[in-house]
């Protein structure tokens, strides 16, 4: 595992092979289809209605999917977690699926994940995992090396709107697309089971997909993080929140269980 910290450390992304058990993958796939069929009100469909496809996209469900807690909480996620980001400990911060439905033409768009977060501090790492075989063409991919920095300007995906930081107070994505070979671009085609972690500042983006490949992205934070208090409403909202913990404080809430060393869950 030393190794893959170094990497990470150095890229920002890097692959864990196997970290899933077969068990835990169905455990896994049966939360996916559990959460297709019944959506929460954080869902919404991030692709066009002239698409082919359906990319869904699904937050926040660890509380009232058992399945997503047996996989959070009983497997060696939080472990790699709080080892890939120099961490004594690791607690959750969210869940996300993303489900990119076959012949789904839209792209996940090149971008960083923590300006959307209320989340300030270094010691993070987002686990993205299929339960469907991914092709290298279908992958996440990652700019190695830009999770040191520095922050982008977050957009909306759909409209390419700035709803978060205000407009000119944060430097703008470079257009990666159009010059590829400018950059280290790193993916990897993954089996179920597999895994990417990646660091929240690491700028990723991935194709549409010719075939369905549902995902679930599990997000943790480590020692450093403290809760920054925005004055928009962040990707995922937490309603309440701004009332009990206070701007800097640690992520020492029940929404945020801590998972590594473990502990019983609270849910």
């Amino acid at each position: 595992m030393s190794e893959l910290t170094d990497q990470f450390a150095l890229d920002g992304a890097v692959v864990l092979r196997g970290i899933l058990t077969p068990a835990l993958v169905d455990t896994l796939r049966a939360g996916i289809d559990a959460n297709l069929l019944r959506p929460s009100p954080n869902s919404l469909t991030a692709s066009r209605p002239e698409d082919p496809g359906r990319f869904i996209e699904d937050f926040c469900n660890w509380q009232g999917n058992p399945h997503y807690r047996d996989v959070i909480f009983n497997s060696d996620l939080p472990r790699a977690a709080a080892e890939l980001m120099g961490s004594r400990t690791a607690r959750l911060h969210h869940d996300h699926m993303l489900t990119k439905e076959p012949a789904t033409r839209q792209r996940t768009p090149w971008h960083q994940d923590q300006p959307y977060y209320n989340i300030e501090g270094r010691q993070n790492v987002s686990m993205w995992i299929p339960v469907d075989p991914v092709p290298r063409e279908s992958t996440l991919e990652f700019v190695a090396g830009s999770h040191l920095g520095p922050w982008l300007m977050p957009r909306s995906f759909m409209a390419n709107e700035a709803k978060w930081f205000p407009e000119g107070s944060l430097a703008e994505l470079p257009d990666i697309e159009a010059n590829r070979s400018a950059h280290r671009i790193l993916g990897w085609a993954l089996e179920p089971g597999d895994a990417i972690a990646f660091h929240m500042l690491t700028l990723h983006g991935s194709a549409g997909s010719a075939a369905r490949r549902r995902v679930f992205s599990v997000r943790f934070v480590g020692d450093d993080t403290r809760h920054a208090l925005r004055p928009w409403k962040t990707s995922p909202d937490f309603p309440g929140l701004r009332e009990r913990l206070a701007d800097g404080a640690p992520f020492d809430d029940p929404l945020f269980p801590l998972v590594y060393p473990r502990r019983e869950a609270s849910c």
